[in-house]
Formats: C-alpha cells, structure tokens, sequence
C-alpha cells in the first residue's frame, strides 16, 4: 500500500499553503517527505534548487537546521530556557550568530517583547506556541513546516497562533506549509491542497471554512459510496430488492 501516490505539487513561496485530509490520507507523510524526514521511494522533492532525495543523511541535518522552520503540536520547548533562549537555541547549536535585527521584528510581529525573560512554565499555551513559531521563524528559513500547530491549544489561542502565521506570510514574507484537519484553520490560508488516499484530489484557493468544510464533507459522502460499492453494501436509507431480508 502506498502512504503517498503519484503526488506532484508546487509550493509557491511567500505564500501560505494548507493541507487536509481525512486521518490516514497521507497528510504528515507528505510533510515529512518534503522536509527530509522521510525518505521517498521513488520521485524527487525540491527545495529552490536543491534536490533534497539526493542527499545524505548529514548533508539533510543541515538543510533542515538552515533552511526550514519546523512546528507542532507539541511545543518541545526546553523548560529551563527562558522565551529567547529558547528560540535561538537552533542557532546557539549551530554556532550561528542570530541577525538581530531579524529577531527583533520577529519578536516584535508576534508579540513577544515583554515575554522574552520567562520561562516555558510561566507561558500560557498560546505563548508557548508562539515562542515555537518565532524560533522556526528566527533563522530565516525559506520554508516552514506546521503540523496541526493549534492541535493543543483552545480556541482563542489557536486562533492567536493562526493570525500570528499569517502575518509571517504576510509581514515578513515567509513560506507556510500547514497540515490541519480544521476548516477554520486552513480558512487563514492563500490555497489548501485536499489529499484523499495518498493523492492530491482538490485544490481551493481563498478558503472560507464554510466553503472548506462544504468541500470536505462531498469527500467524506464519495469515500463512503465508494466503501459501499466495493463491500456491496446498500446505500443509507435504500430498501433491500424484493426478495431480500
């Protein structure tokens, strides 16, 4: 069985793109595979011009510490850490000097300013999901990857973390790739991309959550005929044929 099959896609930079899709569609394995974290067992992924399935496993430690930003659902922040230590620590590792300036706005842009001095335990949840998101943000990277990052968060601070994304896109002219299975969340997106048993089925540009959650449901009544087609069952509601019990 194949996690992902004949997907072919083309992540626009500074744009925001979302990826949904029922459990077991295939959404994380895409992530993984076009951030290295997985391997591909046949194709190539891209990232600019560097074909990243050509490299080694030392060469891709590198690629994703310099030019990919990664989040969550966990925050996976160091509790001894304050806010800023935390979101340098990448850089601290690496031996890299952050741009300060850089920093500053993106501190600034997520309204950490008054934050930077406390520590993980001393940070609501939506403040500790923004630390994660300036420390994938700090190093300027050319991607960033989301997986369900409001995935632990209530509403008002999903919300939060998701205006806070956007203005990244929109601000500072970042690359997003978010996979979710919220329609309210994919809404904050430029395109969501829907996969379906490992392929790319749909695409929707300036998504609405009506308009998300409308198109997700037309998947789900497609799934379940198909289901029904292949076990023989009679659709919901049908009479049985005479003769039948």
């Amino acid at each position: 069985m194949l996690a992902l099959d004949s997907v072919d896609v083309d992540i626009a930079r500074g744009r925001f793109t979302a990826v949904m899709g029922p459990s077991g569609s295939g959404k994380s394995t895409l992530m993984h595979c076009l951030a290295g974290l997985d391997t591909v067992s046949a194709g190539q992924v891209w990232l600019g011009d560097t074909e990243i399935t050509g490299l080694k496993d030392r060469e891709l430690t590198r690629l994703r510490r310099d030019r990919i930003g990664f989040m969550f659902q966990s925050f996976n922040l160091i509790p001894t850490l304050n806010a800023r230590e935390n979101i340098t620590l990448p850089m601290d590792i690496a031996g890299h000097k952050p741009d300060e300036k850089w920093l500053d706005r993106v501190i600034d842009t997520l309204g950490l300013r008054d934050r930077l001095r406390h520590r993980p335990a001393q940070l609501s949840g939506g403040q500790q999901q923004r630390v994660a998101c300036a420390r994938a943000l700090a190093s300027r990277p050319e991607l960033i990857f989301a997986d369900e990052p409001t995935g632990n968060l209530d509403s008002r601070a999903g919300l939060e973390v998701l205006g806070f994304l956007r203005e990244a896109v929109d601000s500072l002219h970042q690359t997003v790739v978010m996979v979710t299975h919220d329609p309210g969340a994919a809404a904050h997106s430029d395109l969501v991309l829907f996969l379906a048993d490992g392929r790319i089925v749909d695409e929707m540009r300036r998504p609405t959550a009506d308009l998300v959650l409308e198109r997700m449901k037309r998947f789900d009544v497609i799934r379940a005929t198909a289901d029904d087609s292949v076990t023989g069952a009679a659709p919901a509601g049908a009479e049985p044929a005479a003769g039948e019990d």
